[in-house]
């Protein structure tokens, strides 16, 4: 689904690729945050996404009234608290993915798939 905004000027319309490709980026900055996770509904394994495909660990739903929802498959730092660090994302993500689009996130839900240790 894609997001619409009426100006003076015109219509814009955002892709929800877009905000994904978006939220991710600013997911990968947040302290705690190893990575997107893909994980494969026939083995159940969870793989490490690369840079690249950042989106395939994010879901984003536009309902009818603009609100954005958003799903994290997310790898977290192995020590870090689960529950901080999923508070850091909540509120960066939401902020910058606001002040992004122009439309209110109504919701975000983080799934940890895995823990790493980091060197």
């Amino acid at each position: 689904m894609k997001g619409c905004m009426s100006t003076e000027l015109g219509i814009i319309t955002i892709d929800s690729e877009v905000i994904a490709k978006y939220a991710g980026s600013v997911a990968v900055e947040c302290f705690g945050i190893v990575g997107m996770a893909a994980v494969s509904m026939k083995d159940g394994l969870v793989k490490l996404l690369k840079k690249e495909s950042l989106t395939h660990g994010i879901q984003v739903s536009i309902s009818d009234e603009n609100k954005i929802t958003l799903n994290f498959h997310v790898i977290v730092v192995y020590g870090v608290s689960i529950s901080a660090v999923s508070d850091n994302l909540i509120s960066n993500v939401k902020y910058k993915v606001e002040e992004f689009s122009g439309m209110p996130v109504e919701k975000i839900n983080i799934f940890v798939e895995g823990v790493r240790v980091i060197d």
